[in-house]
Order: structure tokens, then C-alpha cells, then sequence
């Protein structure tokens, strides 16, 4: 297959993610002085916050809730497995968090690497990303990665979100590309592999943690996986 489009997304993929908003929880946590507030323990704060945001980001895919719903929603269910039941609290959380979280920089290992590779290859690279506007691309800045990316379509842009086919179908129209040239690249089974799938798109599944399982429902396996971006050179 012969491809000129590559549409990456970005948290979890090339941007940690995990390690990225850690650092921003352990800042916060210094900061605003939580553990005199009754969390004793950073890691189960920053455990519990990854399980309220992944399971509000499924809501928020599926239309159930709103944006700014998400992001004062999982700093309050984050205090409240502590017993502390103080809004103001979780709105100053939300705010500074989304402050601080996407001026960090650390991204998975060869990212850079690989990213100038595409590029010299003559590769069009783009981003599908299920982030808000504003933020993602205050995270591309802080990891000078902005210059890679010819396009960039967030969620929050194209008014609809990764697995459903219309953002994938707004970034084929935004980028000029076709079907057969395009392959998405990303790291969730359910979101970047299965809705590249439904929407007729290949997809390179970055299982970085090695922890995902195939097929996923209705017997579907990616067209290519790999465990580090560098393996990338082996397909593209």
C-alpha cells in the first residue's frame, strides 16, 4: 500500500499523556498543599485521577456530558474518593491543571526521531486528536512539534469525536486526502484503531504497554501493530 497521508493522534501516542499530567498532579499537589487536606498518598490520588478522567472522557465521547462538565468532574470525584467534598477546591484543581498540563513536554521515546524520518520521506503528517482545541496545540508548542503537522484536527474543531467516522471524514477533507493513500496511527483499540476502521481508514496500533488484546468486537484486527515508534521505518 502506498501511503502519502499519515493522521497520528497525540495523548498517549507521541505525547505521554501519563507521565505529563503526573507531574502537573505533583505539582498541585505541593502547590495547593493537598496532603493537609487529608491525601497522604500522591500515587492514589494521581491513580484515582487517571480512573475518573478515562471513564469521563468514555461519557464525554458518547455525548452524555460537556466539556467543562469533564474537567471540574474528575478533580471532584478525585477529592471525594479522600472524603473532601470542597468545590472550589476541584475548580481550582481543574483550572490550574489546565494551566499547567500542557506547557509539559515529555513525549513516548523516538518520537522526534521518527517524526523527522516521515518527514524527509515526504510523508503529509497530520493529527486527529480527541483534545480541545486550544490546549493541544499549547501542547504541540511546549514539545516543538507544531512544525511536523501540516494539519491539525482536534475534536473541539471538527465538532465531532474519535471513533465516530465524521472526524475522521472532516480530516480527509481538511487535509485533501483519499482513502487508499491514509492510515491512522494511534494507541486506543476502541477510539484511533476501531473508528479508522468503520470509517474505511488503515491503522497502525502504537501498543506501547503491550497490554491490549485482539480482535476487538466484530473480529476486527489492526492492518499493522507495533511496541515503539521506531518500528515505523519497518512499515512506512
Amino acid at each position: 500500500m502506498s501511503y502519502r497521508h499519515l493522521f497520528f493522534d497525540l495523548d498517549h501516542t507521541l505525547w505521554d499523556f501519563e507521565a505529563n499530567s503526573r507531574q502537573t498532579l505533583q505539582q498541585l499537589y505541593t502547590s495547593l498543599q493537598l496532603e493537609s487536606r487529608g491525601i497522604d498518598d500522591f500515587d492514589h490520588f494521581h491513580q484515582q485521577y487517571l480512573v475518573h478522567n478515562e471513564r469521563l472522557w468514555e461519557r464525554y465521547r458518547k455525548g452524555f456530558i460537556k466539556q467543562e462538565e469533564l474537567r471540574v468532574k474528575r478533580m471532584w470525584l478525585s477529592l471525594l474518593d479522600f472524603k473532601i467534598t470542597d468545590e472550589t477546591l476541584a475548580k481550582t484543581l481543574s483550572i490550574q491543571f489546565l494551566e499547567l498540563l500542557p506547557t509539559r513536554n515529555q513525549l513516548f521515546p523516538h518520537t522526534r526521531e521518527i517524526l523527522e524520518y516521515l518527514q524527509n520521506k515526504k510523508y503529509q503528517l497530520h493529527l486527529i486528536t480527541n483534545g480541545f482545541e486550544e490546549i493541544q496545540h499549547h501542547k504541540l508548542q511546549a514539545a516543538n512539534l507544531t512544525s511536523f503537522f501540516q494539519h491539525v484536527i482536534t475534536s473541539e474543531k471538527a465538532n465531532a469525536l474519535k471513533p465516530h467516522r465524521a472526524i475522521f471524514e472532516h480530516a480527509l477533507t481538511a487535509s485533501g486526502a483519499e482513502l487508499p493513500e491514509s492510515i491512522m496511527i494511534g494507541d486506543s483499540l476502541e477510539v484511533d484503531i476501531k473508528g479508522a476502521y468503520e470509517a474505511g481508514m488503515d491503522q497502525i496500533h502504537v501498543n506501547h504497554l503491550d497490554r491490549n488484546k485482539y480482535p476487538l468486537e466484530g473480529n476486527i484486527y489492526p492492518t499493522h501493530t507495533i511496541f515503539d515508534l521506531i518500528e515505523l521505518r519497518e512499515i512506512l
